[in-house]
């Protein structure tokens, strides 16, 4: 699931401007403060009435009235006073007074760690950054070495406590999940996973994984003397790798981790009983501080294709014949940087999440500006360490099938990637609109022009501001947006008009929004209920077994804003079979896109969503400011 909307960072911001920003921007404070969590409040539980009438009004666009009548008596029964809605209502703030966050472990456990699909695809986000300005391996390598050394810099900020806490309408935000980035990674199991942390240990681990041709190696990247290493220093390192990573007959064992979840568990124990060679090796790449994936050149076919290449790169490696064999999908960080300039980062979302990303890519991006101060100490190095693996038949079999599964996965993806250039965020803003909003309702519009219907549909707003805090949905269509929708190809209705139903749609998902960022959102607080119920060794209620319910809940359209002061763009794959995941980056002039969708599904197509999503966007255009 997504993910996220990562919030824009920046540390221009002043205090008068803190309270004019729209609700999706997210500042960082030019204070220097350490990170703290003790002044942000703890997540409300939402009252349960406001709950159960938000759910009703999200469920009117999506049914016809007879079913709504229906769920309407089954949501009233169960919120009724005394009722057994009550009753669960009272476990979940009996939960929030003796817990951090009364959802946010919930909430991960249940779509994270309990999900069985491949992280591949369905679940790690990939952030593709624009391509950097060379073409082969030496400046590769040199462009790897700045990375590393920006990461280091930026794990230094969060260690010692110097990192700027991130503000939201002037609000601070929980920074928890800072050091959390660094030497973990998901372990799998046979019915659900978990995280392991190792930055916390006795002995914190000091070394990352680099992995090339398939072929894993140890990096130490602090001296002897616990300074970091620098630059010049991690770049010989990694040319020493480069000439032990020739292409060889070795097995891609990074496969194995694309596979579903109880597959890769099964493979796992069997692994890791081969030996203790694989033990080490396999607790290597998981206590690294984080993976850097070199890559191979992606093919390039055109330039108009290239974008969509690129993102995939970074999503799966592009199949067994291409990086995949790169990828540690288990691994909460992985940097990608190719051999073509291309570059990304792709992360597991049990951890990490968008706006602590999009703030370490920011600080990347500053410190790649800068050139290296430091002289490499004239000390010699020790050889970066070959992580070897003993494959037995058993395991042998597992990598075939393994890459079987991903080709097919991979294959089964359409991946459309553009740059909208027509408008940007500046043009809704001048007419006073919301430009997440905006391009929101553009989504449902173009959803129905393609397939004549609205569908549920999901975007995220973050719960930083609470303690513990991880993400809430922002749901559409509202009743707004349909109005708008069926009025808008409609000839006989004015322009007038129309302008006043967008105005409405907008302003309506704009309302959405600030309740999400209020901790008042229904969907994380329906799970609860619905996990209370569970976890209290009761029935699950009739309000979740009934097909409203799951028909509200089939994301047929998963979408993210992903603001970045750069040109990048994220992607991800859709949450259903016959769904779609739109991923977009709105800068000044212009809009990023990504929009995937899976080949499989005969009803959905994502270069068809994507051009009637250009088309949808010039004519909401043109109603704002018509050019006759």
């Amino acid at each position: 699931m997504l993910t996220f909307s990562s919030r824009r960072v920046t540390k221009r911001a002043t205090n008068k401007q803190k309270n004019t920003r729209p609700s999706s921007f997210v500042q960082v404070s030019p204070r220097q403060e350490p990170c703290f969590y003790s002044t942000v409040p703890p997540q409300p539980v939402p009252p349960l009435t406001q709950t159960l009438q938000g759910y009703l009004r999200a469920l009117e666009p999506l049914l016809p009235p007879e079913e709504i009548n229906h769920t309407r008596r089954m949501v009233q029964e169960f919120g009724r006073p005394g009722g057994l809605g009550q009753q669960l209502q009272e476990g979940l703030e009996r939960r929030a007074r003796l817990t951090k966050n009364w959802v946010s472990d919930l909430w991960v456990q249940w779509a994270y760690l309990e999900s069985r699909q491949p992280l591949a695809v369905h679940s790690n986000p990939a952030i593709s950054l624009p391509r950097r300005d060379y073409n082969d391996w030496r400046s590769q390598l040199l462009f790897a070495s700045k990375l590393i050394a920006a990461v280091l810099d930026f794990r230094a900020k969060v260690n010692s406590g110097q990192l700027p806490v991130e503000y939201m309408r002037g609000k601070p935000l929980c920074m928890e999940l800072y050091p959390l980035l660094f030497s973990s990674s998901r372990i799998p199991g046979p019915k659900h996973d978990y995280v392991a942390h190792y930055s916390n240990s006795r002995r914190s681990p000091t070394h990352i994984t680099v992995v090339r041709n398939y072929q894993f190696f140890q990096l130490e990247v602090y001296n002897s003397d616990g300074s970091r290493m620098t630059e010049s220093q991690i770049h010989s390192q990694l040319h020493r790798i480069r000439s032990q990573s020739w292409k060889t007959d070795k097995e891609p064992m990074g496969i194995l981790t694309s596979e579903h979840r109880h597959t890769w568990g099964e493979a796992y124990n069997r692994l890791l009983k081969v030996d203790k060679l694989n033990q080490e090796s396999v607790r290597m790449i998981e206590t690294g501080l984080f993976s850097l994936c070199l890559d191979s050149p992606v093919m390039r076919i055109s330039d108009e294709k290239y974008a969509s290449r690129k993102a995939a790169q970074i999503l799966h490696g592009g199949g067994t014949y291409s990086n995949s064999g790169n990828r540690w999908f288990d691994k909460t960080l992985q940097f990608v940087v190719g051999e073509d300039g291309s570059w990304g980062l792709l992360y597991e979302q049990a951890t990490a999440e968008g706006p602590p990303i999009a703030n370490l890519l920011h600080h990347i991006l500053e410190y790649c500006e800068t050139p290296d101060p430091k002289r490499a100490p004239l000390v010699p190095l020790p050889m970066p360490k070959k992580l070897y693996f003993h494959i037995d038949r058993d395991i042998k079999r597992d990598i075939e099938q393994a890459k079987q599964n991903l080709d097919i996965l991979i294959n089964d993806l359409d991946v459309h990637v553009f740059n909208f250039k027509r408008f940007g965020k500046e043009l809704p803003k001048k007419h006073s609109l919301s430009p997440n909003s905006f391009i929101q309702v553009a989504l449902q519009l173009s959803y129905y022009r393609v397939h004549s219907e609205v569908c549920p549909a999901c975007d995220i707003a973050s719960q930083r501001m609470f303690r513990g805090g991880r993400t809430e949905y922002i749901r559409s269509p509202t009743n707004q947006a349909l109005k708008f929708i069926l009025a808008f190809d409609d000839r006989t209705v004015s322009r007038e008009a129309k302008l006043e139903l967008l105005r409405e749609a907008v302003d309506a998902y704009s309302e959405l929004t600030a309740q999400a960022l209020r901790g008042h959102g229904i969907d994380r607080h329906l799970l609860g209920l619905k996990l209370q119920a569970i976890e209290e060794g009761l029935s699950i209620p009739k309000i979740f077994m009934d097909t409203a319910y799951g028909l509200a809940t089939h994301w047929k359209l998963r979408t993210g804003q992903v603001p970045t002061n750069t040109d990048s763009v994220m992607c991800f794959g859709p949450l259903v079979p016959d769904g779609y995941a739109v991923c977009y980056n709105p800068q000044a002039d212009h809009v990023h896109f990504a929009v995937t969708a899976f080949n499989c599904c005969e009803e959905t197509n994502a270069e068809t969503m994507a051009r009637t999503l250009k088309e949808t966007l010039c004519d909401l255009q043109e109603l704002l400011q018509p050019t006759v």
